[in-house]
């Protein structure tokens, strides 16, 4: 359709098709939809979102009869004996279909009062002609015979249901022959079922030429599209109500249906080498195709593998067949070249940063969707696991996985991709080994990017580790509070293997106690004290378990003693006092009200509101000055991040730009109480702590009953009575007694112990204290938490989508979404990396302007003067390119 005058007359059966009422199914107009376009960008520039809303609206029935007719030219495609054969029946019929059905279907999916029609339409049981009956009345010869009586003829049989064909059409499509994969000798089946490149499962690599790889995109992109209806329910219902395509692909019963697409989907993805040789600066500006091809092929295998088929009551759940199969991998070679494909991807960013040409390295937009898959595989397969650990692959992965949580901390849009690097690093150090492997020296850190390097550092992987978490903590300004748990469940699980902390390590975890034994913080809010709890714990495991091997540690609290001693004897008056002190002391050593003075500027901590009225001195953590630093956890500068709220029914901008759209504190794995050894292992085998598969709980967001009418918290002495006793400082104080006595008090005036105090500690014998049992700190998913998840790899795939269309309209553009929500933001104007025209410019702009989806927190405005859009997810917004 090169031709102006051929588009035009496209154009014009687009406008007939909500123009006219009941256009009749044997109509030749419904040709035109597969002869006439030669592109997608020819049916989504022509066929316009008001021109599918319009056609919905107004002649429904006309739609019915467009997709009916586009689904039956496919089926009668994929079993025609010829195809693809360019004259008797063409490929380019069967994308155009497979085109048309990915423009109109997201157009169903978000209007609400269609629910009932789509499930008839698309789900409900059909009838067809029997070849008995159709041929029935045929007459075979032209003669002359006398009436025999017929045997009754069953006239009609039941079929799939549309959807389910359409489904397993487009499954047999991609390994199609001369289709989607080389041409198959004559007398062989059409469909082969051929893994698409070696890898898992395979050691060879079929033949595969561009074309080849384009309809790949183009059936996968239907695919996707298909089931995609999950980013047209909010995150709490998503879980609980699932999607039917999804369901229908997963609980798959034909093994080898299954294994083809896992292992072509997963090795196509892992064999994606983006370093390979290229002109410098050929990235910004040529799309390659073969990113294209990767990107599709590991959303859809996202997609399938961490869906969650939903629960029926009263029934047995069907199993996730990819995800069952992903977990019963085990050949070492293969979880090798999984480790490799993926931390070749994930390497990118750090070796980009080291390159002397700048920009020779393209960026890799789908390392979070790696991370995701790397975190996926870590918790459905226990054997992978293993694999890494023993083989101190997960070192490689710590370093990486730290990487981006570092980089992306002070990025809002990335956010998500923060959380979920907290709760893969919780996920690893659930296993004893790992903990242990941490213990050996970690060489050549100097050699890492800027953002993650550690100025003079030597030490070990768990001094690395700690120190990170450290920084990632006390310099988010609160924005990461919900990982906070996360963080703190590593150093908890990691803590009985810990074995010689350096001093450095020893002091961060020093100050991070100072910070969270803080009145200013313990007083924030209602829960802080399950963090510093949380710290403490760590603290007795190193002591209980390592104490010979941690002098430094023990050095340490030593130092920090009146902390721990003052701990003790907490009130609500002392609380109160030093922080009206502090405040008074800062005023005055400052002189200045102004709030443009970066010297007035007070903490994210020090931002909650002091009570005025006076109160008596008492001996407690008043006379042990706070330490300042930038940290804080529920205060009022945190954005509202945790807070409950409803997600908007629509894509278009909130009322209130301020609050974005949430799913609260249910939207992240809660963290479980330390659990003992013995008791994880009576738990189910296949770790139910990673299971997604839990019952319905109830997703109203938890009582407070330390709030005031206003909302803000209001700490009592009846609140401060309630969690204080139980704090875990016996061990601790009892250690401080017992060294006291035999360690001279100036021996703990240096910064640095010598190596006689460091001998000491090491001699003496302490009484009173045992080792606990050791106890591992698991997660569990909520509903909502899976809602956060599914939310977070749908933002990937639209913003993904939203670069990959470029030149003509995404998929999921201008629809209106449930999941996360979307918001206009300035349009983005002709640059170095898309280089157009100002007439190409403008029109792009218009059909382009997308803007950001923020679930979670304030929604981020673009500067003045800077364009582009923003998808956001639980609490980030990724920014559109």
């Amino acid at each position: 359709m090169g031709a102006s005058d051929s588009k035009l007359v496209f154009k014009k059966g687009i406008f007939r098709l909500s123009e006219e009422r009941n256009i009749a199914a044997d109509d030749e107009y419904w040709t035109s939809f597969w002869e006439l376009p030669e592109s997608a960008e020819d049916i989504f520039s022509l066929f316009a979102p008001a021109d599918v809303r319009r056609t919905r609206d107004n002649a429904l029935e006309n739609l019915e009869t467009l997709i009916l007719a586009v689904t039956s030219r496919l089926f009668v495609l994929r079993h025609h004996p010829s195809f693809p054969d360019p004259d008797l029946a063409p490929e380019r019929d069967a994308l155009n279909c497979i085109r048309v059905l990915t423009r109109v279907l997201p157009y169903i999916y978000e209007k609400e009062s269609l629910q009932l029609w789509e499930e008839r339409f698309f789900w409900g049981l059909r009838r067809k002609r029997t070849r008995t009956a159709s041929i029935a009345n045929e007459v075979l010869f032209d003669e002359d015979q006398e009436e025999q009586p017929r045997p009754p003829v069953d006239e009609w049989e039941e079929v799939k249901p549309l959807a389910e064909e359409l489904i397993d059409t487009l499954i047999d499509l991609l390994f199609f022959s001369d289709l989607t994969v080389p041409k198959q000798p004559q007398g062989r089946p059409k469909v082969s079922y051929a893994i698409w490149q070696s890898g898992v499962g395979c050691n060879v690599s079929i033949p595969t030429a561009k074309e080849h790889e384009s309809n790949r995109c183009e059936i996968l992109r239907l695919l996707l599209t298909l089931t995609s209806q999950s980013i047209y329910m909010s995150p709490s219902v998503l879980p609980q109500r699932g999607v039917r395509a999804l369901t229908h692909i997963c609980t798959c019963p034909d093994k080898q249906v299954v294994l083809s697409m896992l292992c072509s989907l997963l090795n196509t993805t892992l064999k994606y080498n983006p370093a390979s040789w290229r002109v410098p600066y050929n990235t910004l500006v040529f799309k390659d195709p073969k990113q294209v091809l990767v990107t599709y092929t590991l959303q859809f295998l996202l997609v399938t593998v961490l869906y969650p088929i939903p629960e029926q009551s009263g029934m047995v759940t069907p199993k996730n067949f990819y995800r069952h199969f992903l977990g019963r991998l085990h050949r070492p070679q293969d979880f090798q070249f999984i480790v490799d494909g993926m931390t070749r991807i994930l390497n990118q960013p750090l070796q980009a940063n080291a390159s002397y040409i700048p920009s020779t390295q393209s960026s890799v937009r789908f390392a979070p969707e790696i991370i995701m898959l790397f975190w996926e595989v870590t918790q459905c397969n226990k054997r992978f696991r293993s694999f890494i650990i023993d083989t101190e692959r997960s070192h490689d992965f710590v370093v990486l996985i730290l990487f981006y949580a570092l980089e992306y901390k002070s990025d809002a849009s990335k956010h998500g991709v923060v959380r979920m690097c907290a709760f893969l690093l919780q996920t690893l150090s659930v296993e004893k080994n790992f903990g242990l492997n941490l213990n050996n020296a970690f060489e050549a850190q100097e050699t890492l990017p800027p953002a993650i390097r550690i100025t003079g550092f030597k030490g070990t992987y768990a001094d690395f580790l700690l120190q990170s978490i450290y920084t990632l903590i006390t310099t988010s300004q609160g924005k990461l509070s919900a990982i906070y748990p996360a963080l703190l469940a590593v150093i908890n699980n990691i803590a009985p293997s810990l074995d010689g902390l350096s001093a450095p390590t020893c002091t961060k975890i020093m100050q991070l106690f100072n910070l969270m034994s803080s009145p200013s913080f313990l007083m924030a809010n209602e829960t802080n004290h399950d963090l510093l709890r949380s710290l403490l714990e760590s603290m007795n495991s190193i002591v209980e378990h390592q104490y010979s091997k941690n002098p430094q540690f023990i050095f340490a609290i030593l130092r920090n003693r009146k902390r721990f001693e003052a701990l003790r004897t907490f009130t609500l008056e002392s609380g109160q006092e030093e922080i009206e002190r502090r405040d008074r002391r800062r005023k005055e050593s400052t002189g200045s009200n102004d709030p443009m003075d970066p010297s007035s500027t007070r903490s994210s901590v020090e931002s909650l509101r002091s009570p005025t009225t006076s109160v008596s001195r008492a001996s407690t953590l008043g006379h042990v000055p706070e330490e300042n630093g930038t940290f804080a956890v529920g205060d009022d500068d945190d954005d509202s991040d945790d807070e409950e709220r409803p997600t908007p029914a629509a894509s278009s901008p909130s009322e209130n730009p301020s609050r974005a759209s949430s799913v609260g504190d249910d939207d992240v794995p809660r963290q479980l109480r330390g659990m003992s050894e013995k008791a994880r292992g009576k738990m189910p085998a296949g770790a139910a702590s990673f299971s997604r598969q839990n019952s319905i709980s109830s997703l109203a967001s938890p009582s407070t009953p330390g709030q005031s009418a206003s909302g803000v918290f209001q700490p009592s002495a009846q609140w401060i009575d309630s969690w204080l006793p139980e704090l875990p400082l016996h061990t601790i104080l009892t250690l401080i007694q017992q060294l006291t006595a035999v360690i001279p008090r100036q021996a703990g005036a240096p910064e640095t112990a010598v190596a006689a105090t460091l001998h000491k500690i090491r001699e003496v014998q302490l009484v009173g204290i045992d080792p606990s049992p050791i106890r591992v700190h698991l997660f569990e998913w909520s509903q909502l938490a899976i809602g956060w998840y599914e939310s977070l790899l749908w933002g990937f795939i639209f913003a993904s989508e939203m670069h990959v269309a470029k030149g003509t309209v995404g998929v999921w553009n201008t629809t209106a979404i449930k999941l996360f929500r979307v918001q206009e933001t300035a349009p983005q104007g002709p640059s170095l990396t898309s280089p157009r025209g100002a007439v190409d410019a403008v029109g792009s702009n218009i059909v382009s302007r997308i803007g950001s989806i923020n679930l979670r927190g304030a929604a981020v405005p673009a500067p003045p003067g800077v364009g582009g859009g923003a998808v956001g997810l639980g609490g980030q917004t990724l920014p559109r390119t």
